[in-house]
């Protein structure tokens, strides 16, 4: 069987995560990189782990979350369906059976709020790992006005906690608010925590955001309310 190890090691692969990262670089936006695809990837088999799924259903896992970007280096407009359509291709001639190339590229193809929907356990708990990678070493300029940019300079750190008895995923932030209002978090970020809740249901869970120990998904529900008057 293919593992997580095969991919990471394959050239291909490698030079396409490279490739799309430079695309995004050049673009403006923040790291995409060797560092975010792996935090993604170990993110996705940890909470599919830690829910009981079987190891297979792990691997695959960290196989779609090493690989879910590689779409970007075609352009960022649905790069989550460009690039399953690659990876597709490059698993296949790999030898990975069809039916675990198909889980890799519907979670690949769903992962983003444009188009996404949690559809699969592998798809949920790569929508919740990507979507939970807000941090400031992907930030390439400093001294850059972008909310983006600016947003992810104050988050010092994010980490997701999975507790399988009480179903719940966790989202919590440490925030810098010398550096930018949280606020500011949710006008980047609303759309991707209603998301990760979603994903969150579907791994039979309750998502919960914790920004400086406060649970705020009540304002984000609230403002998603607001915004749909």
């Amino acid at each position: 069987m293919i593992t997580i190890e095969d991919i990471r090691n394959n050239p291909n692969f490698r030079l396409m995560i490279k490739k799309a990262h430079d695309y995004l670089t050049e673009r403006g936006y923040t790291e995409h990189g060797f560092r975010h695809v792996t935090f993604v990837s170990r993110t996705t088999a940890r909470i599919l782990d830690e829910l009981g799924y079987d190891q297979r259903t792990v691997e695959l896992g960290a196989i779609a979350g090493y690989l879910h970007d590689i779409g970007n280096m075609l352009n960022r407009k649905y790069h989550g369906v460009s690039g399953a359509g690659i990876v597709y291709t490059e698993l296949r001639q790999m030898g990975m059976p069809l039916d675990e190339v198909c889980d890799i590229t519907m979670a690949i193809a769903n992962h983003e709020e444009e188009i996404g929907h949690p559809v699969s356990p592998i798809t949920a708990a790569l929508i919740i790992a990507d979507k939970s990678d807000a941090h400031r070493t992907r930030v390439h300029r400093r001294n850059s006005s972008d909310i983006h940019d600016r947003v992810n300079l104050a988050i010092l750190n994010s980490r997701v906690k999975v507790n399988q008895q009480a179903r719940t995923i966790s989202l919590q932030i440490d925030f810098d608010t010398s550096r930018c209002e949280i606020i500011d978090y949710f006008a980047i970020y609303l759309k991707r925590m209603q998301m990760c809740k979603a994903a969150a249901a579907h791994l039979g869970c309750e998502f919960h955001l914790f920004i400086n120990n406060l649970e705020l998904m009540g304002m984000v529900e609230q403002w998603q309310a607001a915004g749909e008057k």
